[in-house]
């Protein structure tokens, strides 16, 4: 009697909450980050039919090298996410000023970054691949096929970086749903590519490294095809203003910066994890993919954020961006609170579904607790990103980052030391939650100045 009258009060108590806002606002929150969830969430299905078909090949040698090739170029496209991020911050407030010129202005400066830095990664690719080789140390036989793959890949840098600048055009027009069409199209074109040039020219490497070139090519002129409509745009349109590209180009190098330093701490977590044996490597492995599931929703959210307090921004509705802020963060703690609902009952069940070694299933136990605690402490750095994407504050993303990291992660790492891996899930904790906290105050104290 005593627990259903508690659930009762707590149902009233939070369709009230949800209902302090109207419904149509609701829904257009999840019309930006429902199709981006979906896409979230159609990308690695895909990327599993991509691997199943190098999987089924006669050796082993073709799927490693694959494995190592996809790794590097994945992290440089990562580092490259900065473009995205800049562009659809500045689209979102010329969107909400309805000033259709600016964003043409900003498409083009994108565009530009975009072509130079893809060509530099692509002339680059000989050194890129002889410093890839020399990090990773993988055995001689591998060298040869991996180093044939990242060298075709990198050469659809400009295309990669390209469609980087129309996700960001699409998301910050709120277009979420051809934003998700795009990375269906990638993954879509890249898996019958694969089996073209795979299976049926028998191509092996070099043909999974040519299939992801197709799907990139494929997804840029279809981006830029979008792009181009949405904003009555043309080549012959292509007009550069140095003064507004160099603030541009300064945006998108904090955001790099930021970007650099998330990837840091993640590559020393990951590093340190190998030093206490494979099945601890194999226990984060499958430890992180509790953190993709909560990035299905959060980065969905996030999205959200960006373009809707951009929106309010480029309208010069301080208020709006205020009230849009606090919705957003509303769906952003009941995404968080449902995922630690989650992983606390089900969390044992999850694993059993992503491995059956007994060794790493008994392991895996012993750190869940502090995958339960990681959506509370994690969901505010992702909701932060989205305003600070949303509002252009790249400075404050990126000094809040390398706080972060300075009195957050490498403290908690340090210290965590003689915990070995629990160390390390200490540490990413503690990264987490001193972004959010840092977010906090610096939104805090700029607040009147940045609205």
């Amino acid at each position: 009697m005593l627990h259903s009258r508690f659930c009762c009060q707590w149902g009233n108590t939070l369709s009230s909450t949800l209902l302090r806002f109207p419904l149509a606002d609701h829904k257009k929150v999840f019309a930006i980050a429902l199709p981006m969830i979906l896409s979230n969430i159609a990308a690695p299905m895909l990327g599993l039919v991509d691997t199943a078909i190098i999987g089924h090949l006669p050796d082993a040698i073709y799927l490693s090298a694959v494995a190592i090739g996809a790794m590097v170029v994945s992290f440089i496209f990562l580092l490259a996410v900065f473009l995205r991020m800049a562009t659809t911050g500045y689209i979102a407030q010329s969107f909400g000023a309805n000033d259709r010129a600016a964003q043409r202005q900003h498409f083009n400066h994108g565009l530009l970054l975009a072509v130079l830095l893809g060509s530099a990664i692509g002339l680059g690719s000989p050194w890129i691949i002889d410093f890839a080789m020399w990090i990773v140390q993988p055995d001689t036989q591998l060298i040869p096929l991996a180093s044939d793959y990242i060298g075709i890949r990198l050469w659809s840098a400009p295309a990669a970086l390209i469609t980087l600048i129309t996700l960001g055009v699409l998301l910050g027009r709120q277009q979420s749903g051809r934003a998700m069409w795009l990375a269906i199209i990638t993954n879509g074109v890249n898996v019958v590519m694969d089996v073209i040039l795979i299976l049926g020219l028998g191509m092996n490497v070099k043909g999974a490294a040519w299939a992801s070139f197709s799907a990139d090519y494929v997804t840029a002129a279809v981006g830029l095809y979008w792009c181009a409509r949405a904003l009555n745009w043309s080549p012959t349109s292509i007009h550069i203003k140095f003064n507004a590209l160099r603030q541009y180009a300064s945006v998108n190098g904090n955001i790099f910066i930021r970007s650099l330093v998330l990837q840091l701490c993640m590559a020393t977590m990951t590093g340190y994890a190998a030093r206490y044996g494979s099945t601890v490597v194999a226990v984060n492995a499958v430890l992180m993919q509790f953190l993709m599931l909560i990035s299905l929703g959060l980065d969905g959210i996030a999205y959200a954020v960006e373009a809707l307090t951009g929106a309010a921004k480029g309208q010069r509705n301080p208020h709006k961006v205020a009230y849009w802020c606090r919705l957003t963060l509303l769906w952003s703690c009941i995404f968080a609170i449902a995922y630690t609902l989650l992983f606390w009952l089900f969390g044992p069940a999850i694993i059993g579904l992503i491995t059956d070694i007994p060794e790493v299933i008994t392991t895996a136990a012993q750190y869940l607790p502090w995958i339960v605690l990681l959506p509370l402490i994690g969901h505010w750095s992702y909701w932060f990103d989205g305003v600070f994407i949303g509002l252009s504050l790249s400075k404050g993303m990126r000094n809040t980052m390398i706080l972060a990291a300075a009195f957050g992660f490498l403290p908690l790492w340090w210290l965590g030391l003689p915990l070995q891996n629990h160390g390390l899930w200490m540490a990413l904790s503690g990264f987490l939650l001193m972004r959010g906290v840092f977010q906090a105050l610096w939104l805090r104290l700029r607040w009147r100045q940045i609205i």
